[in-house]
């Protein structure tokens, strides 16, 4: 039975409030997005592909506008880790290193010994992790030293940075000093993964001998385990990482992130890396915004900790460039694809040459050539392109579409990849980015294979009554059909319609509406900062928006999707003939969304209540539904007087 939990002080409860960070703390479950002075992110307490969850840092409160949730710090870990309120407060405590007070001293005491638990095994691998750099500098730890200076390249300066150690050869160095020398109790020890028991006999031997030592630490830089590298080939495994405890989890954490959070912050970008030492290396060479994913498949999880620290979240996959690494990568994107394909992640992938990873890429480079190689590793990051333009490159390359059998493999493979989008003007980005790839440079047949992979699309099996991943007919738009022809129309009257831009932007705000769609919400990011720079730009009949827009097009690949938009085409030019109707059209459709949304959500949790057992949350859920149902019947109403499918399809 678990241990109760003892009355806190309130001066406790207040302190800690006081000091968490709630966008620091949802930051660990939601992948979260600056807007204005608030963060916006996927409700993570309703199933959403449009961001709803919005969190204020000025009032440390947050609130869903598609299923109305909200609360305070408190609240959302309660609710998320389904912890009582007293677990909470410990936690965050814990957390942010507030003292505890209780009502009960004695209970106090005996809570701060168990608080202290964790501390002692941090204390425990810090002087770990000093014995190991220590026997690194020893005539034993000679060998390791050369390899990693002679062999890697690194310096004195980056061997001090990262605390590379040795790990002696004897069986039982390490647990000898802890132990016997710092007087260590073996268990604690044993609980960090430094000593393991042996396999015959009473007693303990290191967990890692011979080797080279590579403390991990925590975003904060705490030491909470190790990874190594074996000096000797008949060594198994090559590398050896801690095993799981208290302090590390291996899928939730990324190596250099403490080193390599304000780097990213900085630059708005995060590379992610497969070794200890490609992160090493690009660090050493300046390239700090990097992190490792511990050699392991990159987790949802892993993602979630460097958006925290990217404003854009502009995330560049570099795994190595053979065909384990292609695996690798394409595994990753799969792992994360929840987030890559609701936009909340701006993904990149970089094949450096050769197949070579960005440790020999730097090191081979800087001894093959004059130029920078961390400069050329630079170019090659800023041309590397977004996840599904990669995706298509490995579909095409080593194929010889004059094989039929080839051709189909890489056609069938571009379907199914297609069938994914559910943005409309994505998709057709994509249509004809793959009909230019099957046509082998004749333009001629451009229209021809669009129109055959369109087709195969809408041939696969059908879910929710509609072909996965296909257009359906304007009278019977899904959801994110009409979200993404909304989103398009006002982009479009924006660019085109300066006298416009007022009005929109003004009905964005007040509704607490925004472009959701990721290739959408670039493109309006883009257009945030330009009018940022030169307010002039908002209300600029001569449209230097545009001219601005367009260099920049030529610059940021994820700004393609949307190039047309930046065209006016005769169709366009229909619509902005009737712009104010269109737009009053637009915003309905957009707060439609939402409220089918809430519907949705309430209707989900008024049936999982009783009645009589809960009668007023099942009362407060039912009309809460009631009121979704009436508001989007009113905007059905307004958007039917002007249909925006005829709209945006004239």
């Amino acid at each position: 039975m678990a241990a109760e939990i003892p009355r806190l002080h309130p001066d406790t409860i207040e302190a800690v409030r006081e000091q968490s960070d709630i966008v620091d703390v949802i930051s660990d479950r939601v992948a979260l997005r600056k807007r204005g002075r608030d963060y916006l992110g996927l409700c993570p307490f309703h199933d959403e592909k449009t961001p709803s969850f919005s969190v204020s840092p000025s009032k440390q409160l947050y609130y869903c506008f598609g299923c109305g949730a909200g609360g305070n710090v408190f609240k959302f870990l309660m609710e998320t880790g389904q912890q009582s309120f007293a677990d909470v407060v410990l936690d965050l405590a814990k957390r942010y290193s507030v003292p505890i007070k209780t009502l009960e001293p004695e209970r106090h005491r005996e809570l701060q010994r168990q608080l202290t638990l964790r501390e002692q095994l941090h204390e425990i691998l810090a002087v770990a992790a000093n014995f190991y750099q220590h026997a690194l500098h020893q005539p034993q730890g000679r060998a390791a030293r050369d390899y990693l200076i002679e062999r890697r390249g690194l310096s004195d300066s980056t061997l001090q940075t990262f605390q590379l150690g040795y790990a002696p050869a004897g069986w039982d160095t390490l647990h000898r000093y802890l132990v016997e020398h710092k007087r260590y109790p073996e268990a604690l020890v044993e609980q960090v993964g430094l000593i393991q028991p042996r396999k015959s006999g009473s007693g303990y031997i290191d967990r890692f001998r011979n080797r080279i030592a590579i403390p991990i630490a925590d975003a904060q830089g705490r030491t909470i385990g190790f990874g190594s590298r074996a000096l000797t080939p008949d060594d198994e495994p090559k590398y050896l990482n801690s095993p799981e405890t208290p302090l590390f989890d291996k899928s939730n954490t990324l190596f250099a992130l403490d080193k390599a959070r304000s780097a990213i912050a900085k630059q708005d970008c995060a590379i992610v890396v497969e070794g200890y030492f490609d992160a090493i290396a690009l660090h050493a060479a300046g390239i700090a915004n990097t992190v490792a994913a511990l050699g392991t498949a990159f987790t949802d999880r892993q993602l979630r900790q460097v958006l925290r620290f990217t404003e854009s979240k502009q995330v560049v996959l570099n795994f190595d460039a053979d065909a384990a690494g292609i695996k690798a990568t394409q595994r990753a994107i799969t792992d994360v694809e929840a987030l890559v394909y609701s936009g909340h992640v701006q993904l990149r992938v970089l094949n450096l040459p050769d197949g070579k990873d960005a440790d020999e890429f730097l090191r081979v480079r800087s001894d093959a050539t004059r130029r920078n190689p961390a400069q050329q590793y630079r170019d090659l990051l800023d041309s590397a392109p977004l996840w599904l333009d990669w995706q298509i490159d490995c579909l095409v390359d080593n194929r010889d579409l004059k094989h039929a059998d080839q051709y189909q493999q890489v056609a069938k493979g571009m379907v199914q990849l297609l069938a994914r989008l559910d943005d409309a003007t994505q998709r057709a980005h994509y249509l004809r980015t793959c009909a230019d790839r099957l046509s082998q440079g004749d333009a001629r047949t451009i229209d021809l294979y669009s129109k055959s992979l369109l087709a195969q699309i809408e041939r696969l099996p059908r879910r929710n009554g509609r072909p996965v991943g296909s257009a359906t007919a304007p009278e019977a738009a899904s959801t994110g059909e009409l979200l993404a022809r909304a989103e398009a129309l006002l982009l479009a009257i924006y660019l085109h319609c300066p006298d416009r831009r007022t009005d929109i932007a003004g009905r964005l705000e007040r509704e607490e509406l925004f472009f959701s769609l990721a290739p959408h919400r670039t493109l309006w990011q883009h257009i945030c900062d330009l009018e940022t720079a030169d307010p002039t730009l908002c209300s600029d009949f001569g449209n230097r928006l545009l001219a601005r827009l367009q260099d920049r097009l030529a610059s940021d690949r994820a700004l393609a999707p949307t190039a047309s938009l930046l065209q006016l085409d005769e169709a366009k030019a229909r619509d902005l003939d009737r712009a104010s109707v269109s737009v009053r059209a637009a915003i309905a459709a957009l707060e439609q969304v939402t409220c089918e949304k809430r519907k949705r959500y309430c209707l989900e949790q008024w049936q999982q209540l009783d009645p009589v057992a809960d009668a007023d949350r099942s009362q407060y859920y039912y009309q809460e539904f009631y009121n979704a149902q009436r508001r989007s019947a009113e905007l059905a109403r307004q958007r039917s007087q002007i249909p925006l499918t005829e709209i945006l399809n004239a």
